[in-house]
């Protein structure tokens, strides 16, 4: 399906999302047998002082514009007074709403696509806290932007703080995670558990286990409500919810690892319960206190592998470890910008169902 917009296409890649970015413009100009680029280039200048502002070097003039930004790569730095400072998703956030100004009255429909959703850990407030998540949709919104395209979001329920006037899309990366996993791993398909690592992610679990036609369990964390430990109520015990685990292989589904504290002892766990193989599927690995947790984990034999994307950024050091496992999923970041640009359906998108099961079916038959 063509829209109006379909040659009018147009990609502003930030500084923190090249390598994901260049590698959707490429899917996108093999799909529609182009020899340009779909990338408008863009300058985002800092100021000694810290200060900056975007500068577009291209005309953006009636375009369909996409932002693509990975407020989570920590490994950009820049100059303030002389320090060398590591900018966080508050200075990537800003950024995008420095090139959002910029296009303003000229880009004829601009989509922010922010994989890792902006504050999506504080999507829900308690007591005196700020709102954030909520507050910076609600900026994108006032800004103009007419769609968020935003992967496995913390959780979906925080599109309601924009009902009107702006679209929210959310995406799951399970079907390119899971045809990669069943690629790669042996097991068994008739004794697979899927484990939701706490209350919140059960949904989550669900769906992977859905795809699989899987059982699923779930851990209850029990916290201590009278502390604050690095801004949470710290965990006192992992209570386990779910069907008998000897001899099965256990997949435990976040949507992402930040310290991965709670998912190394929920792998502990499941193995002290008897899991034959313990499995790690994460959309957005963070590694916040680094890798020795996760490595002294897989050499003492608690997990196989930790599946996760390059939706987000991660350290060199995590994608060499023989414990991690990095799944592109630039081609479906390119289905999803294709389709929205052309006014295609996205329902498709969303539901690999189908093409999972044909693969077990041929992993059970060893065709696979």
């Amino acid at each position: 399906m063509s829209s109006k917009y379909e040659d009018e296409l147009g990609l502003i890649v930030m500084d923190n999302c090249k390598e994901l970015g260049n590698k959707i413009d490429q899917n996108i100009m093999q799909r529609r047998s182009k020899k340009d680029s779909f990338i408008i280039p863009t300058n985002l200048v800092r100021f000694n002082n810290g200060e900056g502002k975007a500068v577009i070097e291209d005309s953006v003039r009636d375009k369909d514009l996409y932002i693509i930004s990975d407020i989570g790569n920590h490994s950009m730095t820049y100059k303030m007074y002389g320090y060398l400072n590591h900018m966080g998703p508050d200075e990537h956030f800003m950024d995008i709403k420095r090139v959002i100004s910029a296009v303003r009255g000229q880009a004829d429909r601009v989509t922010v696509v922010m994989p890792l959703l902006y504050e999506s850990r504080q999507h829900r407030r308690k007591g005196r806290e700020s709102l954030d998540c909520a507050l910076a949709l609600q900026e994108l919104q006032n800004l103009g932007v007419s769609t968020i395209v935003t992967f496995d979001v913390h959780d979906p329920n925080i599109q309601n703080a924009v009902p009107t006037s702006m679209s929210f899309e959310n995406f799951y990366p399970t079907n390119t995670i899971l045809k990669e996993f069943i690629k790669n791993e042996e097991f068994d398909p008739e004794s697979v558990k899927f484990i939701s690592p706490d209350t919140g992610a059960m949904d989550r679990a669900k769906f992977y286990a859905n795809m699989f036609q899987a059982d699923v369990g779930m851990f209850h964390k029990r916290r201590d409500y009278s502390k604050i430990v690095d801004g949470k109520n710290p965990i006192v015990a992992h209570n386990y919810l779910g069907g008998n685990l000897e001899g099965e292989t256990a997949i435990v589904i976040d949507d992402m690892i930040a310290s991965g504290t709670s998912m190394l002892e929920v792998a502990a766990d499941l193995k002290e319960r008897g899991a034959r193989k313990v499995f790690l599927i994460s959309t957005f690995s963070m590694f916040t206190n680094g890798l020795d947790g996760f490595n002294k984990a897989y050499e003492d034999g608690l997990f196989e592998k930790l599946y996760s994307t390059n939706l987000t950024y991660v350290d060199d050091n995590a994608i060499k470890t023989p414990w991690y496992k990095q799944i592109d999923c630039s081609n479906y970041a390119s289905d999803i910008i294709n389709t929205l640009n052309t006014s295609g359906s996205i329902s498709e998108l969303k539901n690999g169902k189908q093409k999972i099961l044909t693969m077990l079916e041929n992993k059970k038959n060893g065709e696979l």
